[in-house]
């Protein structure tokens, strides 16, 4: 069995913090790939008033450009309103069924565990991996694998505010990305 992972979010934009989770859980738990899932409206919260589907898929494109292991897996945003993992989940399995797949989230997604959408029928079609977050306790009753990253504090949220403050977002995305948010204006640049 194929070992995969899957790092889900809105990637609104897709910054150099996911990449360090993907990269640090890929060699972690010795996985052949790690997909990155874009969704259309996650259950959890509202979307902001961010880039377009395209634009968020693009940047991803840019983002993991030259890693052999990192794929995008746009299954998602084929489907319109709330994206539950269960419905994604069950999709995927019928489609790869030799593949094990390991749900990447991080540690204020750990906590709210008890609420995802029929999780006991979710746990057993993946398992899930934590990695910490600053603030967040990593503790939940439901088996999940914990992988420690180095610590970023960086999120698509600071970066959107720092683009509309004029502030700069080098390093806290990969350069290509930073240059298609300026090439396209994007979050009020």
């Amino acid at each position: 069995m194929r070992k995969i992972g899957i790092l889900g979010g809105t990637f609104d934009p897709p910054h150099n913090g996911h990449l360090l989770i993907a990269n640090e859980v890929l060699q972690g738990l010795d996985l052949a790939e790690v997909w990155f899932m874009p969704n259309q409206e996650p259950p959890h919260k509202q979307m902001s008033e961010g880039a377009s589907t395209d634009d968020r898929v693009k940047m991803l494109e840019l983002a993991i450009y030259g890693h052999p292991n990192f794929k995008i897996e746009t299954i998602e945003l084929e489907r319109s309103g709330r994206s539950f993992t269960i419905d994604t989940m069950r999709l995927l399995k019928n489609e790869y069924p030799n593949v094990d797949f390991y749900f990447i989230i991080g540690a204020d997604m750990i906590e709210y565990l008890p609420k995802w959408n029929k999780i006991d029928e979710l746990i057993n079609l993946v398992t899930f991996v934590g990695v910490n977050r600053p603030d967040f306790l990593e503790v939940t009753s439901y088996p999940v694998i914990n992988v420690t990253v180095p610590e970023m504090g960086v999120s698509s949220k600071l970066i959107r505010t720092r683009i509309k403050e004029q502030k700069t977002i080098r390093y806290l995305v990969p350069e290509p990305v930073r240059m298609y948010i300026e090439e396209k204006k994007l979050y009020g640049t």
